[in-house]
């Protein structure tokens, strides 16, 4: 049974998720602030946020950074809007997913699944396992470990999928839609922003220079690819 903390200041909308999300089987604390997330975070493990973006006081921007400054937890961030500059700036802050209000309970409930599927380590990694050297980037599939120069990186679980899916065939060109089918296991005309904003999350944790990438580099009109470096 997953545990997730919903950060929500609309009562209505954060009673109906969360007695939704509990009839699916996760145990759902819920917070109306940023500040109150943030306290409870300190207290209770939590297996996923769940985010909006306007809050009252700390807004959902800072919050998203703060939690991902703690560490790798997964972050699923609401927005009123479909609007590209909020979108782009949660998922710059570090969300790995985001869904458009009003919600929609179930398809909420399956971004969760997916999330934590990520987290517990289903990463796609096929018939390839063990050390992988590619440069200074170290790579070991078995434990999902990523260093390079000997110093680990801290990835968050999309981030690490990511790199993995990209990193499984070198020198592929894997369009943006595949990564979301992939990475996201969203099987319908997604969202390329989600990848672009991951990528630069990889790109300024793995990269010497993120403007000139020697591992993931943009392929123009088509995607990403994995060097060859």
């Amino acid at each position: 049974m997953s545990q997730v903390l919903l950060i929500e200041d609309h009562q209505t909308v954060r009673d109906g998720l969360q007695l939704a999300l509990t009839r699916q089987g996760h145990t759902v604390h819920a917070v109306g602030t940023g500040e109150q997330g943030l306290e409870r975070l300190r207290t209770t493990p939590s297996d996923v946020v769940v985010l909006d973006l306007m809050l009252p006081g700390m807004d959902g921007f800072e919050v998203c950074r703060r939690i991902r400054q703690l560490g790798d937890l997964p972050i699923i961030m609401l927005t009123a809007r479909n609007d590209d500059m909020d979108v782009v700036a949660g998922l710059e802050a570090g969300a790995d997913d985001y869904v458009v209000k009003p919600v929609q309970a179930r398809v909420l409930e399956a971004r969760i699944r997916a999330v934590l599927r990520r987290t517990g380590g289903d990463s796609r990694r096929g018939d390839r396992t063990g050390l992988e050297q590619h440069g200074a980037l170290t790579i070991d599939r078995a434990a999902l470990v990523v260093s390079k120069d000997g110093t680990p990186v801290s990835l968050a679980p999309t981030e690490l999928r990511l790199l993995l899916e990209l990193s499984h065939t070198p020198g592929q060109v894997l369009s943006r839609q595949q990564l979301l089918e992939a990475v996201w296991e969203h099987g319908y005309l997604g969202d390329s922003r989600l990848v672009d904003a991951c990528v630069q999350r990889v790109r300024a944790k793995i990269e010497a220079d993120s403007s000139a990438p020697l591992y993931i580099q943009t392929v123009r009109g088509f995607g990403y690819r994995f060097g060859p470096l």
